[in-house]
């Protein structure tokens, strides 16, 4: 039997090895569903419960893996449903490929069924490579090119591929004029800036007293080297949300996450320092960094296109993080004077038992930074965590202790609700034997993670690790946005926009086969986590929390914090009995200690 074109690009797809894509049906891939079919199903096709999950799915598999994405599928409205998942990769520089379908050739042009003009739809969130397949000879190069420009630029690319084109025979490039052969695989290379470059960096770095260094995803593979750089300047670190893997948080001057979601330690570290190093990472709120003026600075990321930006750098050094820092090293001199160093560590010191109290205020009925902290200490040594964007992503970003083999990750630039659930299951098909664990909100629980619960069930079985928890924090209101409001226009929770129903999360958890348990006291909590990481199959936890706890910026003062409570006081649904009740007594709890006078 000749080989059809779905046929080899399956086979391609192999020689890359490519294990799984992550798909939907549709009648645009059907010849490529039937190729499927004579494969034996490998690469494997990952069913998800729509196309945008297929595209979370790749996205999350390919953050944890270090592997090249893939999604498919089918024309019209099914290449449409999977672009929100791809911007969420490419805004976060993740190398994924996606394979759509088109109608045939023959009725391009005429207002046929589900036919969209791909090409232009996909024209910004594939910029790098996009590309449709008209006849069987641009096989195997446009699939070649899609791989690897995907890795080079850690970025989206994508094939469209009609019908009819699908189903043709296959007949590689010839020798010949207007012909593209091709080959496979691309050799790993990592760039280094030149000696003078290096040079001037250390000599910004060395002119500093009172170093700060932001670390990003880009940082993940130079831990060691970020370490040695950090003891040598005397130097804090604070990591992007992206890096939070980066760097272990236990390390003593380890300030945590910075910005909106940030720690204090990290504000104040950027607030008062003289040099800055960043590495890795294109943070991009400057409200956060230090003032204009104030510090010199240092940026090292592997991408000419990502530096320069955000803030005013004196050298911009292009490179992989690890091999660009060890030829650093040499040129930096040892800080003598440990008092920068001393205080950001007292910082964060303090910090940690500002956590620790926060999570211990009482709530009605459970405080959700107690759900993270309580979470914390139990966290397995190689755990993956996936959060979902909204409060959700604060208690993940403050309340969690990550180190060694831990991986941790959620929607950094696009912060789109909904890759919670997702991208821990990518992160199970990347990693089997590890337990995953994603720290969602009821919105986006509601919004995409209950349907995604049906593929766990569909799947959960195949893994040598059956551990997956879906942690729910339920507080029957889209929480940030409704803080937000709160802090930045005066205005109390709009109900008809804000407040969602309780649903009964753990109950359609075991109505599909999984555990589910629903927690809605404090005592129960720390022996839910328990029984879910010992339990042999998916849980979901429903934990009801407050939505009367604030996600307070790192900045925020008790002015601010009292006039968000004031602006809840207006409202009439039932939840402000309780903020009224206790909320204005224990805003104090929530807010660091102030240890002299004007920090506030």
């Amino acid at each position: 039997m000749s080989t059809k074109v779905s046929d080899y690009i399956l086979q391609r797809l192999r020689e890359w090895d490519v294990d799984h894509v992550f798909a939907y049906p549709g009648d645009g891939i059907n010849a490529l569903l039937a190729a499927w079919g004579r494969a034996e199903n490998n690469p494997r096709f990952i069913q998800s419960r729509h196309e945008e999950m297929s595209a979370f799915e790749a996205c999350g598999y390919a953050k944890f893996s270090g592997k090249v994405g893939v999604c498919a599928a089918t024309s019209g409205p099914g290449a449409i449903h999977l672009l929100n998942g791809l911007y969420d990769a490419k805004l976060d520089h993740v190398p994924l490929v996606a394979i759509v379908g088109q109608t045939n050739r023959s009725a391009m042009g005429g207002s046929y069924q589900q036919e969209i003009d791909l090409l232009s739809l996909y024209k910004d969130v594939a910029s790098d490579f996009c590309e449709m397949v008209t006849v069987p000879e641009q096989l195997p190069n446009v699939l070649d090119r899609a791989m690897r420009t995907a890795v080079a630029r850690r970025s989206v690319t994508a094939l469209i591929i009609p019908a009819d084109v699908q189903e043709l025979d296959y007949s590689p490039p010839e020798h010949a004029f207007k012909m593209v052969p091709s080959s496979l695989g691309m050799s790993h290379y990592a760039p280094v800036p030149d000696d003078g470059d290096l040079q001037r960096a250390a000599d910004v770095l060395n002119s500093g007293g009172k170093t700060a260094i932001l670390i990003g995803q880009g940082a993940r593979g130079a831990r060691a080297e970020v370490k040695e750089v950090a003891d040598r300047l005397g130097a804090g670190v604070a990591k992007a949300l992206l890096g939070k893997d980066a760097l272990d948080d236990d390390l003593p001057y380890v300030t945590g996450a910075i910005g909106l979601l940030g720690t204090r330690p990290s504000y104040e570290m950027m607030r008062d320092c003289d040099t800055l190093l960043v590495i890795g990472s294109s943070f991009p709120y400057t409200q956060f960094l230090p003032a204009f003026g104030h510090a010199r600075a240092v940026q090292i990321d592997i991408d000419p296109h990502m530096v320069g930006m955000r803030y005013p750098f004196e050298v911009n050094l292009v490179g992989d993080a690890a091999r660009t820092l060890r030829r650093l090293l040499p040129l930096l001199d040892q800080m003598e004077d440990p008092s920068w160093r001393q205080k950001i560590e007292n910082n964060v010191r303090d910090w940690w038992e500002v956590m620790e109290r926060r999570a211990a205020v009482s709530a009605d009925p459970i405080n959700p930074e107690y759900v993270a902290h309580a979470l914390s200490g139990l966290l397995p040594d190689d755990v993956i965590l996936s959060s979902d964007s909204g409060s959700a992503a604060n208690w993940y970003a403050r309340h969690l202790k990550l180190g060694g083999a831990m991986r941790g990750s959620l929607s950094g630039t696009l912060a789109t609700m909904g890759p919670g659930v997702p991208y821990a299951i990518g992160a199970k098909f990347a990693h089997g034997d590890r337990p995953a664990i994603a720290l969602v909100g009821d919105g986006a629980m509601q919004m995409n993670g209950m349907a995604e619960l049906i593929t766990i069930a569909k799947y959960w079985q195949d893994w040598a690790d059956p551990r997956l928890i879906v942690a729910v924090f339920n507080n029957r209101d889209l929480n940030q946005v409704t803080w937000e409001m709160r802090a930045m226009e005066g205005a109390p929770q709009f109900l008809p926009s804000q407040s969602i129903p309780d649903v009964g999360y753990a109950d359609f958890a075991r109505s599909l086969g999984l555990t589910g348990m629903r927690i809605d006291e404090p005592g129960g909590v720390t022996g839910a986590w328990e029984a879910a990481l010992a339990a042999d199959r998916p849980c979901v936890l429903d934990f009801v929390t407050d939505p009367a706890v604030p996600p307070i910026p790192p900045h925020a003062t008790l002015d601010q914090i009292e006039a968000a409570a004031a602006a809840v006081l207006k409202g009439d649904s039932d939840r402000v009995a309780m903020v009224r009740q206790g909320f204005k007594a224990k805003v104090q709890e929530f807010l660091p200690h102030r240890h002299e006078a004007g920090r506030r």
